[in-house]
């Protein structure tokens, strides 16, 4: 049975990953239903675009963008000749990075030789959970309107809860708190308005909430300040995951009158303590952040 190329278009447009194709110059020429979906970004927004053009803007989880050098996926995969995985970093179109797992294979014509390559990507699965969780959550008035994160009153809840977790039941683990406050951000209102600073809010808190664990949890404290609660984490980690979510913050940025306006945080991180009640756990993470603060911001410090 012969197929005609809109019977593979319908059924590439009928999956749940996302698929695009490219050339050897890395143009991309086909982007399917699911690839719209995860990003925000149409076909017509992105084909004819090179992946080097930094539409999407692929990074590592330390905000290096990959498609500025010889450290894009697609290259390796056509250079090599071989399947390439990997975990990367795509911008939505609405601003806020989104982790999704790809996985890239060489194209051949006829006579064997490569002409481009075959990504396939998509989100991470625990990430459907929590935003299930989410619209449940809607419903009882625990959501920050703006951001779509935990608001203050859930994040007092969350916090409480665990420190109850701690005490009570030896198996849980340690957890950590992340004090986070975006740098600078009076001036950002100052010199932009209040519209700007309303969407790096947005683009800040949606990045923090695509890049953590389902087990994880984060809310907006108040203002321009957020808190992370990281679970089953010691310092060397939580570390780590600070420096993470601050990486892909700085490599935010918002297009304003043809100005790319960029921002920064600053994080105070530490571990729980079976004797911390929320009022001495919040304290002892907004002071380390300040420290962050005077140290220079756009910095992490544990404590």
């Amino acid at each position: 049975m012969a197929y005609d190329e809109n019977f593979f278009k319908s059924m590439l447009d009928n999956l749940y990953d996302g698929v695009y194709f490219c050339d050897w110059d890395r143009k991309i020429t086909y982007w399917n239903k699911a690839a719209e979906k995860l990003t925000g970004y149409s076909a017509q927004d992105v084909i004819n675009s090179h992946c080097w053009d930094n539409v999407l803007m692929h990074t590592d989880m330390n905000g290096a963008r990959l498609c500025d050098n010889d450290n894009c996926p697609a290259v390796k995969a056509m250079k090599e000749q071989k399947l390439v995985e990997a975990e990367v970093f795509l911008k939505h179109k609405d601003g806020y990075r989104i982790p999704v797992v790809t996985r890239i294979s060489p194209m051949k014509n006829d006579a064997g030789k490569v002409i481009g390559a075959i990504e396939i990507f998509n989100d991470n699965s625990a990430k459907i959970a929590a935003f299930q969780k989410i619209e449940k959550l809607e419903q009882l008035a625990f959501i920050d309107e703006l951001t779509g994160v935990g608001n203050r009153r859930y994040s007092e809840i969350k916090i409480h809860s665990k420190l109850e977790e701690l005490r009570r039941y030896a198996w849980v683990g340690d957890f950590g708190l992340l004090f986070i406050d975006i740098d600078h951000f009076k001036l950002l209102n100052d010199n932009y308005g209040h519209a700007v600073g309303d969407e790096m809010l947005k683009m800040t808190a949606k990045t923090i909430m695509r890049n953590l664990r389902e087990d994880d949890f984060i809310g907006r404290w108040g203002g321009e300040e957020f808190i992370a609660v990281i679970s089953h984490m010691d310092r060397k980690n939580l570390l780590a995951t600070a420096e993470k979510l601050r990486n892909l913050i700085a490599s935010l940025d918002l297009t304003v009158a043809g100005v790319k306006v960029k921002s920064t945080i600053s994080i105070g991180a530490t571990i729980a303590k079976k004797e911390d009640d929320m009022d001495s756990l919040v304290r002892r993470s907004d002071r380390i952040m300040y420290e962050s603060k005077n140290a220079g911001r756009n910095m992490v410090t544990i404590g």
